[in-house]
């Protein structure tokens, strides 16, 4: 690469790393690369602008992000809490596990981890605490539990991810399932194995009618999931109108049946979803204008004729970006690192023969760990104000969990058949 090459990229990453707004530092470096390196009409920058906005396929992300408040403001989180609560509540650790259970639920609705540790971090951790759990403990399992939110579909930055390479999105919606199972699992073992060896006291396990009387309470929250998976894979919608769908069974089981949520609420909650969503697609215009101009400089082939030349073995290079993406994820959030790096990326994929949603999936999971990971990571300090623990308590907390997490994703990063299992089955 020449210098100018060198300037932006330092450009870049001295803006990201001050105070600078992430949109603006992308849509900053861009232009200027674009305008005075290479020289086009600045006009073009508007167009490039116009043309990001322009996607059907962020009218998902939209929807999704304001089904996720719709249960937030109402009562369906809570309901899905007591139910995960009387599934597994009763064996050693079973509060820490229903907690587990509960980020799945919320995953597979909201599509996102900052809402995840929000709406079920900020309620469980003071919950295992009151319950006699080690404080250390609820705080590194509620902080690094809430991955699932990305992981398990609708997942927003695969959304984005299937916006820029051009994959089938149902389909790789499919490549979070086995993997956010995995995951839940293997969290629930160790919370199985932890308390038991800690003595903690087992709640009596509830009788059966007690469990179907809180299924029955909980039918319409866990008919959510149920009508978003089950309209997208049996053909009925899409899903873009999965989440529109969803939005519209949010509110009415809100208004009408649980009536936890009033009519003047819907108000605060539309804006306060407009408010999250024009951050994301400020995100999504920025990035835009950095990609244009790293495609008119061609930077991806050219990074991709220096990694084949230097790396030979195609699990050498998985093994590389692992390590990459699990170092941007400590600084850059999600959504801008998988609009950023995507179109870098996928040049080198079919050089090494990865298939292209096997790859989305591997780089949800390492942005999302990066979303629990120090000194940056988002989901540390939400945690850490809900105990009033400093960054460093929080820290020492969630390594346990990351390295199980960083163990499954290695996993999946080296048994591509597992991750493409489902796609395979339903799409051939």
């Amino acid at each position: 690469m020449d210098n100018s090459y060198l300037l932006i990229f330092a450009l870049l990453l001295g803006c990201l790393a001050s105070t600078v707004p992430v949109f603006m530092a992308l849509f900053f470096t861009g232009t200027i690369g674009l305008v005075y390196l290479v020289g086009i009409d600045p006009q073009i920058v508007i167009e490039v602008l116009y043309r990001s906005m322009d996607k059907f396929a962020l009218v998902v992300v939209m929807f999704f992000v304001l089904c996720g408040n719709i249960m937030t403001t109402g009562s369906i989180v809570e309901k899905l809490i007591k139910t995960a609560n009387v599934l597994v509540g009763f064996l050693p650790g079973g509060l820490a596990m229903a907690g587990v259970l509960a980020c799945g639920f919320f995953g597979a609705i909201s599509g996102s981890t900052v809402a995840t540790v929000v709406a079920i971090g900020g309620f469980m951790i003071p919950a295992l605490i009151e319950n006699g759990y080690d404080e250390r403990f609820s705080v590194g399992i509620m902080t690094t539990a809430p991955i699932l939110g990305v992981i398990i579909p609708p997942s927003i930055s695969m959304i984005l991810y299937a916006m820029v390479s051009n994959d089938q999105l149902e389909a790789l919606f499919l490549t979070g399932f086995i993997p956010g199972v995995i995951i839940m699992a293997a969290m629930s073992l160790y919370a199985y194995f932890v308390c038991r060896k800690m003595g903690m006291k087992q709640r009596q396990r509830p009788a059966l009618s007690e469990v179907i009387a809180v299924l029955k309470e909980s039918v319409w929250a866990l008919m959510l999931p149920v009508l978003i998976f089950g309209g997208i894979y049996s053909g009925l919608f899409t899903a873009n109108e999965a989440a529109v769908v969803a939005c519209f069974y949010a509110f009415f089981v809100e208004i009408v049946i649980h009536r936890d949520m009033k009519l003047h609420d819907v108000k605060r909650v539309i804006v306060s979803s407009a408010v999250t969503s024009a951050t994301l697609l400020i995100i999504v215009a920025g990035a835009s204008v950095f990609g244009e101009y790293l495609t008119f400089e061609q930077i991806p082939g050219k990074i991709a004729t220096v990694v084949v030349n230097n790396i030979a073995s195609p699990w050498i290079f998985l093994l590389s970006v692992n390590i990459l993406l699990l170092f941007i994820g400590m600084f850059m959030d999600i959504i801008s690192a998988t609009l950023i790096l995507t179109p870098i990326f996928l040049p080198l994929l079919s050089k090494f023969g990865i298939d292209t949603m096997h790859f989305g999936l591997i780089m949800t999971i390492n942005l999302g760990i990066g979303y629990c990971t120090p000194p940056l990571g988002v989901s540390l300090y939400i945690s850490g104000a809900t105990v009033d623990r400093d960054i460093v308590y929080v820290t020492r907390a969630v390594i346990p969990f990351l390295v199980i997490q960083i163990i499954i994703l290695f996993v999946m990063t080296f048994w591509p058949d597992l991750v493409l299992l489902l796609p395979r089955l339903v799409y051939g």
